[in-house]
C-alpha cells in the first residue's frame, strides 16, 4: 500500500542533541579531547574578560568559539557567515559547539570580533599545546627524533595590490595590471591590502604574494610538536627550524640525543652548524649536486639517519591536509599574525584527527 505523503510534526520532543549523533561518529571522540583542553584552559579563559562584579553585557564563551573554529577547518566552510548558517539547522554543529536546539546563534561580526581576543590572548597557541600534552600523555610522542619542513601559503592578496613603497606607480599606467618586463621585488613594491606578503617562487612556480608555514613534527606518529608562519624568503625555512628545533631541545632532557630528519634544502654549513652546537643529530638530506654536502658522512653513513628520512616523509600529511580539508592553500585573513594562528589552528584540528585514528588503532596505550 502506497503511503501517504504527509507530514506530522509534534508539538514537544524529549529527546537530547546527544541522541541524534551515531555512537561511532568520529567528533565524538575529538569533542571529548577538545573538552579536555579547554578544561585546562580556564585561568587563561578567565584573565580574557572582565570580573562579573563589574557587569557587563556577557559575550561568546570562549570555549564554544574554539568548538566553532575547529567545525570551520574540520569541514572546510569558507567563512564565518557560512559557518553561523550551517549551525542555525546542523544538529551536529550544534552538540559540538555546545549550543542547545532553542539557542539563537551568534551574529558573523560578533562572531568575527570575538575571534580577534582569542588572538590578542593566544588562546589558539595555548589551546595547540594542550592539545599536545594529551598526545604526550597517551605516549604517541617520542621526544626525542622530529622531522622539519616548510611549505608556502599563498596570501589573500592580488597582483595589482603589489605597488611601489614610494606611491610612484611607473610599473603599470594604464591600470591593465600587466607586469610584464617591469622590475619588481619585496625591496621596492609593497601589497596594499596585505604588507606582510611577500612575492615569492621556490622552485618551477610562478612568483606570488606568499607566507611561508613551517612545522616540527615527532617521528613516532607524524604528530606536529610545533607550528608557525613567518614572512617567505629564501632563509626563512632554516631560520624557523632553528628556533624550533631549539624549543624541542629545551623541553627533552639534556642528556637525551634529539634527531631531526629535514630535506636537502636544509643542507647548509650554518644550519649543520647550529644543529650541533644545540646537541642535535642532523638527519638532513645530502644535496651533493654539483658542492659538497654539509652533513658528515659519518651521520649519513648511520642507521637512524635512514630511519629519520623515511620517517620524515609524515610531515608531508599535515601540510597536504590542512591545504585541502583546512583551507590553508590561499588563506581568507590578512596579516602575518592572524595567518599564524589560523595555521595553528589547523595543525591542532590536524593533529586531533590523527589522535583520533590512533586511539582507535591502539587503544591500549591510553593511561
Amino acid at each position: 500500500m502506497r503511503g501517504a505523503d504527509t507530514f506530522t510534526e509534534s508539538l514537544f520532543s524529549v529527546r537530547k542533541l546527544d541522541d541524534f549523533v551515531p555512537a561511532s561518529h568520529p567528533l565524538r571522540s575529538i569533542r571529548f579531547m577538545v573538552n579536555e583542553a579547554l578544561a585546562k584552559m580556564d585561568r587563561l579563559f578567565a584573565g580574557m574578560y572582565e570580573a562579573d562584579i563589574k557587569g557587563g553585557r556577557p559575550s561568546i564563551a570562549p570555549e564554544k568559539l574554539l568548538r566553532a573554529m575547529l567545525l570551520q577547518v574540520l569541514y572546510s566552510i569558507r567563512s564565518e557567515r557560512q559557518l553561523m548558517e550551517q549551525t542555525r539547522y546542523n544538529l551536529l554543529f550544534r552538540w559540538f559547539i555546545g549550543l542547545a536546539m532553542d539557542d539563537a546563534v551568534w551574529v558573523p561580526t560578533v562572531f568575527t570580533k570575538n575571534r580577534e581576543r582569542l588572538i590578542k590572548h593566544d588562546a589558539v597557541v595555548e589551546f595547540f599545546n594542550e592539545v599536545l600534552a594529551i598526545a604526550q600523555q597517551k605516549d604517541w610522542l617520542s621526544g626525542e627524533h622530529f622531522s622539519v619542513d616548510g611549505t608556502l601559503i599563498q596570501a589573500w592578496a592580488g597582483h595589482k595590490s603589489f605597488v611601489r613603497k614610494d606611491g610612484e606607480d611607473k610599473d603599470h599606467d594604464d591600470g591593465s595590471g600587466d607586469f610584464r618586463g617591469s622590475k619588481r621585488s619585496n625591496q621596492t613594491h609593497q601589497s596594499k591590502t596585505d604588507p606582510d606578503a611577500r612575492l615569492y617562487r621556490k622552485g618551477k612556480t610562478a612568483s606570488e604574494l606568499r607566507f611561508m608555514g613551517h612545522t616540527l613534527s615527532d617521528n613516532r606518529h607524524g604528530l606536529v610538536v610545533n607550528a608557525r608562519v613567518s614572512c617567505a624568503d629564501g632563509h626563512a625555512e632554516r631560520e624557523a627550524a632553528k628556533v624550533m628545533i631549539n624549543d624541542a631541545r629545551q623541553v627533552a632532557d639534556a642528556e637525551v640525543e634529539i634527531t631531526v630528519g629535514a630535506d636537502k634544502g636544509y643542507d647548509a654549513k650554518e644550519f649543520i652548524e647550529a644543529c650541533r652546537e644545540m646537541k642535535v643529530a642532523p638527519h638532513v638530506a645530502q644535496n651533493t649536486s654539483g658542492r659538497r654536502s654539509a652533513v658528515p658522512d659519518a651521520i649519513a653513513c648511520s642507521v637512524g639517519y635512514a630511519v629519520s628520512q623515511q620517517k620524515r616523509k609524515l610531515i608531508e600529511q599535515g601540510f597536504g591536509w590542512v591545504k585541502t580539508v583546512g583551507r590553508m592553500r590561499q588563506v581568507m585573513v590578512r596579516g602575518l599574525e592572524k595567518v599564524d594562528h589560523l595555521f595553528v589552528l589547523n595543525m591542532a584540528a590536524y593533529n586531533l584527527v590523527r589522535m583520533r585514528s590512533l586511539g582507535q588503532v591502539r587503544p591500549s596505550w591510553r593511561k
